[in-house]
């Protein structure tokens, strides 16, 4: 009997001790296995090693809440939750997770709170959601707070370029998680800044003095304002992950030349945004000013990493207005929004890393970009225009009362001019089998070398408007008379980051999940068929089941009987 009764625990005693045995070693050995085609809950290796050395507790809280809200919304929601929780399970310290509603805050610090929000870029949003009762207005606030025990930081996970559907915007936005939920906590345990100079010396970036630069990389990057003069030896240059020149207007020597392009050689960050025109606007009234070409010597230096920008400037009918002198109304001036086909947006962008989800990109007197051979080089267009642009070769007419006339839709027939272009690879210097300046002849040559360069035809991409009142500087991307902000600001951050640690956070942003639509002419069709086998199949076969079962235990106890 003894002998009976250890036969029949053993089995259940092995169970248990096999089950004891895996929670045992689940405290000390932790996997996932990702069994989905696109590797959804994986994470880049970046971001395991940021999660890996977190040394303090975080917290999350997810500010996109409310009822009934949208099946759209309801998914981002999830996907911002799992990938949080995806996240507390690499990491060495826990991650939680919580939601909290902005407007739960008391109504004397409300308003005050969702200020402190948009310092975040986190701006509410309306949606219009279906009761009972008809569609009724919703505020939400499609972001995220990321803090630990002293500080805070925020980000919008809402993204899409313009002309996206619902959906693919719900996409990008979910592809686009694992980037915004990384570099919040970067920027909360890791408050290092990198350095990035912005040259000066040649009429660059007159109007703002670099203000929407600043502003931009604040609290990520230092930007330096450079006199090249000041630089006695390429080496001078290199504590600098980025260099940007911004809109020159007068020539750089041969010297300079040579600082640059052995600061390329030498596995630097080059970026170039320099329109081949130049228009005083002040001129543009009456009969208007001409864009004439302009010179600054920095065409031989792109020329030979493979670019060229031309002595033209590009009309969009994709404009934006600006506002024009439209006479007095008793004591004060009038300014009337009018269409300007020299300022226009390009929102059609190449799915890479620093543009991919990006929004329109403001841009203003661009010029046309082509390539040249370059071997060794890679390039890679990043901004596109519409499908409706021409170009104009200078000497060209710039004039407001040209905006008293239509546009002819037919000599616009352009599509999708590049407007920015990565290059990158192996590049030859400017100044191989050639005399290099005499301050540098006992300088030794690097002939080439693997840096990064890129190009934008428009100097005043990076430069931030003015208000219309006051006159002072504006967040860069912001437009003061549509009182819209375009995506120049994020542009600057995502180019900055990339060219700083191509591999690092950044690298995130190319990650691709596949939209998979359900075909509503099928489900139209079908739609009782499948409510069957989904509903009515799983109950039959445990009707049929337990049928089975009854009937067993009936034969077995009635041979008994």
């Amino acid at each position: 009997m003894k002998k009976s009764l250890a036969s029949n625990l053993t089995p259940y005693l092995i169970l248990i001790a096999g089950v004891l045995v895996l929670f045992g070693l689940g405290q000390f050995l932790r996997f996932r296995v990702d069994l989905t085609e696109e590797r959804r809950f994986s994470l880049h290796p970046s971001t395991k090693a940021l999660l890996e050395n977190l040394d303090r507790p975080i917290y999350v809280d997810i500010l996109l809440t409310g009822e009934n809200l949208p099946g759209g919304m309801r998914r981002l929601q999830k996907s911002i939750e799992e990938t949080v929780r995806t996240f507390n399970a690499y990491s060495a310290q826990k991650i939680t997770v919580s939601y909290f509603d902005p407007l739960s805050v008391v109504d004397s610090l409300q308003e005050d709170f969702i200020l402190s929000l948009a310092d975040y870029g986190i701006n509410p949003t309306n949606l219009f959601v279906n009761q009972t009762t008809g569609q009724q207005a919703q505020l939400i606030f499609p972001g995220i707070l990321v803090s630990d025990e002293e500080f805070e930081t925020g980000a919008l996970v809402l993204k899409g370029e313009t002309g996206m559907s619902a959906d693919q915007k719900l996409n990008a936005s979910i592809e686009n998680l694992e980037f915004e939920l990384s570099q919040a906590i970067q920027k909360l345990i890791n408050p290092e800044k990198g350095a990035v100079a912005m040259i000066i010396g040649h009429g660059e970036l007159s109007e703002d003095d670099g203000y929407g630069m600043v502003e931009a990389l604040d609290g990520q990057f230092e930007l330096f304002k450079v006199p090249l003069e000041q630089a006695k030896k390429p080496e001078n240059l290199n504590s600098f992950s980025s260099i940007f020149i911004l809109g020159p207007k007068t020539t750089y020597s041969e010297r300079e030349l040579f600082l640059l392009d052995q600061y390329v050689m030498n596995g630097g960050n080059l970026v170039v945004a320099a329109e081949g025109i130049d228009v005083d606007m002040a001129q543009a009234g009456g009969e208007g000013t001409l864009a004439i070409p302009l010179e600054n010597e920095l065409d031989r230096l792109l020329f030979r990493y493979g670019i060229r920008v031309n002595k033209d400037v590009i009309q969009d009918l994709n404009f934006s207005m600006i506002p024009v002198m439209g006479g007095n109304f008793g004591n004060e001036e009038q300014l009337v929004p009018l269409p300007w086909l020299f300022h226009f947006n390009a929102g059609r962008v190449q799915t890479h890393p620093i543009t991919k989800a990006l929004d329109q990109v403001n841009f203003r007197f661009a010029s046309s970009l082509d390539t040249v051979k370059a071997d060794g080089v890679t390039k890679t267009p990043l901004i596109f225009g519409s499908d409706n642009a021409r170009i104009l070769p200078a000497p060209a007419r710039v004039a407001f009362a040209d905006m008293q006339q239509a546009p002819k839709v037919e000599e616009f027939a352009l599509q999708r001019l590049p407007l920015a272009y990565l290059l990158e690879g192996e590049f030859t210097s400017l100044f191989k089998n050639r005399f290099v300046p005499d301050e540098f002849a006992q300088v030794p040559l690097k002939e080439s070398g693997k840096g990064k360069v890129v190009v934008f035809g428009d100097g005043s991409v990076f430069q931030s408007q003015l208000s219309l009142k006051g006159k002072q500087p504006l967040a860069l991307g912001e437009d003061p008379f549509a009182q819209t902000t375009y995506a120049n600001k994020q542009l600057l951050q995502n180019l900055v980051k990339y060219l700083s640690d191509p591999e690092g956070i950044i690298s995130t942003r190319s990650k691709t999940l596949q939209i998979r639509p359900l075909d509503k002419v099928k489900v139209a069709e079908q739609k009782s068929f499948w409510q069957l086998i989904n509903i009515g199949l799983p109950v039959g076969i445990i009707l049929i089941l337990g049928g089975l079962i009854l009937l067993i235990r009936k034969n077995r106890f009635a041979k008994k009987a």
